[in-house]
C-alpha cells in the first residue's frame, strides 16, 4: 500500500509541475513575441518574404476592417522595399468565400506587381499558414504581417517551424467585436503549444510552390 500511495504522490506531482508549465506558457509566448514585433516602418529590417494571415471577407468580396488593415501595411512595407513579396494566406474551402483572392485583388489594385504576391489557399488557420510557409513555399524567414494581438502566437507557431519570423503590427483602429477576438485569441494560444507539442497535425499539403 505505501508502495501505490508514493506512485500516486509522484505523479500527482508530475501532473502538477506539467499543468503549471503548461499555464504559464501562454503568458511565456505572448512576453517573448512582443519583443519581436515592429510598430514602425523606419525599424523594420529588410526581409524578402512578408506573410499577410487572413482575418475574414466582407459578402461584398472585399477584405474585412482588420484584414484591410493588414494588407494596407503589406502594400507600405513593399513600397518602401522592406519586403519583396507578399504571401496571402487565408481560407478558401466554399466557392463563395475566398479569402486570398479578395486579399491578391486589394494589393493589385495597390500597385502591387502581381508576380510578387503568391496565394496560399489553404491558410485556414494560423497553424496551417505557417506549416504551409514551410513546406510548400520553402520560405526560411519572414516578416508577419497582422494585428498586434495575434503576432505572439504567429511567431511562436512559424518560428517553431523553422521560418526565423519578426512581426509588423497592422493595428490601425479598434475592431468590431476586438474584446471577443482576444478572449478568443487565449484560447488560440493555448492550442498552438497543444498543436506544436502534443499533436502535431498535418493541414492540407500539395506541390511545392518556389518563391
Amino acid at each position: 500500500m505505501k508502495k501505490y500511495t508514493k506512485i500516486l504522490k509522484i505523479s500527482a506531482l508530475v501532473l502538477g509541475i506539467a499543468t503549471l508549465a503548461f499555464l504559464i506558457s501562454g503568458p511565456i509566448l505572448v512576453y517573448r513575441g512582443k519583443y519581436q514585433i515592429y510598430t514602425k516602418i523606419d525599424d523594420v529590417e529588410k526581409t524578402r518574404v512578408g506573410i499577410v494571415f487572413g482575418a475574414g471577407v466582407k459578402p461584398t468580396g472585399e477584405p474585412s476592417d482588420m484584414l484591410e488593415d493588414r494588407l494596407k501595411l503589406a502594400y507600405d512595407l513593399y513600397e518602401n522595399d522592406k519586403i519583396e513579396k507578399i504571401v496571402v494566406s487565408g481560407d478558401n474551402r466554399f466557392s463563395h468565400y475566398n479569402e486570398p483572392q479578395a486579399m491578391y485583388n486589394y494589393l493589385v489594385r495597390k500597385g502591387v506587381n502581381n508576380e510578387d504576391i503568391v496565394q496560399d489557399f489553404a491558410g485556414r488557420r494560423t497553424y496551417d499558414t505557417c506549416y504551409r510557409a514551410k513546406e510548400i513555399f520553402g520560405i526560411d524567414e519572414a516578416l508577419l504581417i497582422s494585428q498586434g494581438y495575434h503576432l505572439p502566437r504567429a511567431l511562436f507557431l512559424c518560428n517553431k517551424m523553422g521560418i526565423e519570423s519578426t512581426g509588423y503590427s497592422a493595428t490601425l483602429r479598434t475592431y468590431e467585436n476586438e474584446p471577443q477576438y482576444k478572449i478568443r485569441e487565449i484560447i488560440a494560444i493555448y492550442w498552438s503549444v497543444i498543436d506544436i507539442y502534443i499533436r502535431k497535425p498535418t493541414p492540407v499539403l500539395g506541390e511545392e510552390i518556389e518563391i
